[in-house]
């Protein structure tokens, strides 16, 4: 896929759906190996992804909150208020319930995907901005999430609040900032290496990616043949109505905030990519269900095509020019003219 231009923003998504359907195709292959369960191995592959992604952090990372705070609020705020309840409507609206209504609330609850930042770079948004709000609504998730969930999926499944916390400490955030430690410790080095220590995380964590999918999709392929439709139906509206509200809530508000394109691209993407890896694991580690990791995995496999899709489109037509076309702002009208007096 690399060797050819044109297919290399591709190449994730693709690798994704050949993971999922090697393991709809072949599910006793991604059951077990040598008598270890691979499910019993997807919270510790998320936490390896979290580490690596808490190494590409730093002090300045968390410092871009109070230089952003109506960019980061936006995508922040969305993420955790239209998501959740999105999946829920939609799960309804489909007929879903159960263990996959559950799993469909779940992927709307937990924080922006790292995928996210890759999708910003393609898209010519901010990518700064991306790993800003991804980092913040990890930050975020031990408390909100299980709250969300109790709220909100509390009649499909039983959610046990604190354990949940404790599940999304232990997966997410203590990888992370153990990760972002070790990017203090070793900051020269990284500074250093840092072209090879990003392919490295990116190999790493496409490589943890599939794999979660395999091994969550094999044990409930039979659940999936019979919802695939339904599931995939919710997994695309979902992540569509993220991507929308996102960019189209910034572009509304930017007369008042001073938001511009370039942001509005950025906030689509964080609000509409969430992080399902992490929805799996919860699902597989703390409310003890594969099928619920189901709608997880599924949006995950959309949402890598939808992102390269759309980064594609945005990454035609600059950020600055399409944010002179759109409708003006007060900020931006500024900033135009003193760049044409310039």
């Amino acid at each position: 896929m690399k060797a050819v231009k044109m297919l290399r923003s591709q190449g994730f998504g693709l690798c994704v759906l050949a993971s999922a359907g090697l393991a709809l195709a072949f599910p006793d292959a991604f059951v077990s190996w040598g008598g270890v369960k691979l499910i019993a191995l997807v919270p510790p592959a998320i936490q390896l992804i979290m580490f690596g992604m808490g190494t590409t952090l730093s002090g300045a990372d968390f410092l871009r909150v109070a230089r952003r705070p109506w960019a980061v609020a936006a995508g922040v705020g969305l993420q955790f208020l239209v998501m959740p309840l999105v999946g829920l409507l939609l799960a309804r609206a489909f007929g879903l319930g159960g263990e996959l209504a559950a799993g469909c609330v779940l992927v709307g609850a937990v924080a922006g995907g790292t995928a996210s930042n890759v999708v910003a770079f393609l898209a010519k948004a901010d990518v700064a901005l991306s790993v800003t709000m991804t980092c913040c609504s990890t930050l975020l998730s031990p408390l909100a999430t299980p709250l969300l969930m109790k709220l909100l999926a509390g009649r499909f499944v039983a959610v046990d609040a604190p354990e949940m916390m404790i599940g999304i400490l232990k997966i997410v955030l203590v990888p992370v900032l153990a990760g972002a430690l070790v990017h203090r410790l070793f900051r020269r080095s990284f500074a250093t290496h840092k072209e090879a220590c990003d392919r490295a995380l990116s190999v790493l964590s496409m490589c943890g990616i599939c794999f979660t999918l395999a091994a969550i999709t094999a044990p409930c392929r039979d659940a999936f043949v019979e919802a695939g439709a339904a599931v995939v139906a919710v997994a695309v509206l979902h992540n569509t109505t993220g991507c929308f509200a996102g960019y189209w809530f910034v572009r509304l508000t930017s007369r008042f905030t001073g938001l511009g394109e370039r942001e509005a691209r950025t906030v689509a993407i964080e609000v509409g990519m969430q992080n399902g890896g992490m929805a799996a694991a919860l699902a597989v580690g703390v409310l003890g269900s594969a099928v619920a990791a189901l709608p997880a995995n599924v949006f995950s496999i959309w949402m890598n095509f939808s992102g390269s899709i759309l980064a594609s489109i945005w990454r035609r037509n600059s950020p600055e020019r399409a944010g002179r076309e759109a409708a003006p702002c007060f900020v931006q009208d500024k900033r135009i003219k003193k760049e044409e007096k310039e």
